[in-house]
């Protein structure tokens, strides 16, 4: 047990720098190529910070843990929104960008839609309800047209700067080259994915040692500590004022789970939905909801009781979820 402390706390170590390397780096290298970071947040950063629960569900589809998958995708979202821009929005207001609101919001409910519309399978005559081979393809699908917009607009924007006039850089500020800020992100998004792994597997040896049951184990560890770089990635944001890179890597994180990573693990290999699975891909619905009323008042920002509001919801769900579980 004393061995799993000290690896705990190394992989906490790591998730902290790692998080401080990621955000300024990719902050960095948005501006020294003229691309905004919110772009940089909805594509490196939220690709980056989704990796753990790809790794994790492509290991359980392959051990065929197919309820293990799906609570790392759901729980995931349900972190992301209720556990990490709940509590960024409590520390400072988070401002939401007119796109967002507009398209990645949408996106992202709708790509919530169509995992519930798939979730059905009994009521429409079949034996279970699951994520069979074909929906991991439309999942995809959906996933490519969201990046071919996304990466357009990267497009366009470039084009926009390179016709229009140069900025000058203010006297004595210095972004450094292109390479050393992607150096950077990628040793930090490397810290993030080895200190969120030590740090999971770390918990997860202390729940046994301690005789906590392994299906609470998943349910909670497994999916908050996939959200860990996530949750750090957007703190580190929050104290650097790089505001934008936090709410474009949430957003974009929640899109990557249900539509790349859930599409691909569905593809491996066909994904049950577990007893309380329906209820779960309800709640992240519902967060998802609050978030986008949420960020279309108070122009357009998240404020503290709307934080507050995010965090108990989630909290409360989770609780009632752990106590009822197998009932």
């Amino acid at each position: 047990m004393f061995f799993d402390l000290l690896i705990l706390v190394a992989g906490l170590v790591f998730l902290l720098g790692g998080g401080e390397l990621l955000v300024r780096g990719a902050s960095a290298l948005a501006r020294s190529l003229g691309i905004s970071p919110l772009a940089i947040g909805l594509t490196v950063v939220a690709f980056g910070t989704s990796a753990p629960e790809l790794a994790v569900n492509i290991r359980a589809a392959l051990t065929d843990s197919g309820t293990l998958a799906f609570g790392n995708v759901f729980g995931s979202n349900m972190a992301n929104i209720g556990l990490i821009v709940g509590l960024a929005a409590v520390i400072t207001p988070l401002p939401i960008q007119n796109i967002v609101v507009r398209r990645e919001l949408p996106m992202m409910l709708l790509s919530l839609a169509v995992a519930a519309a798939m979730a059905f399978d009994v009521h429409l005559g079949e034996l279970r309800n699951e994520f069979t081979r074909s929906d991991g393809i439309i999942f995809l699908l959906f996933f490519v047209v969201f990046m071919y917009y996304t990466v357009g607009d990267l497009v366009r924007q470039r084009a926009e700067d390179r016709e229009g006039p140069r900025r000058l850089e203010e006297p004595g500020e210095d972004f450094g080259s292109s390479w050393r800020n992607l150096a950077i992100a990628l040793i930090g998004l490397a810290a993030l994915l080895g200190g969120a792994r030590m740090t999971v597997m770390a918990a997860v040896d202390l729940a046994h040692a301690l005789g906590i049951p392994e299906v609470i184990i998943g349910l909670t560890m497994v999916s908050i500590g996939t959200s860990l770089p996530e949750l750090v990635a957007t703190l580190a944001a929050v104290r650097r004022k790089q505001l934008d890179i936090a709410v474009g890597g949430i957003v974009g994180s929640n899109i990557f789970n249900t539509l790349l990573v859930l599409g691909v693990t569905s593809v491996v290999n066909p994904m049950q939905i577990p007893k309380g699975g329906h209820l779960d891909l309800g709640v992240t619905i519902l967060l998802s909801l609050i978030l986008m009323l949420n960020a279309r008042s108070h122009d357009h920002r998240i404020i503290r009781t709307e934080g507050t509001t995010l965090l108990a919801v989630y909290l409360t769900y989770m609780v009632w979820r752990v106590l009822t579980i197998g009932t």
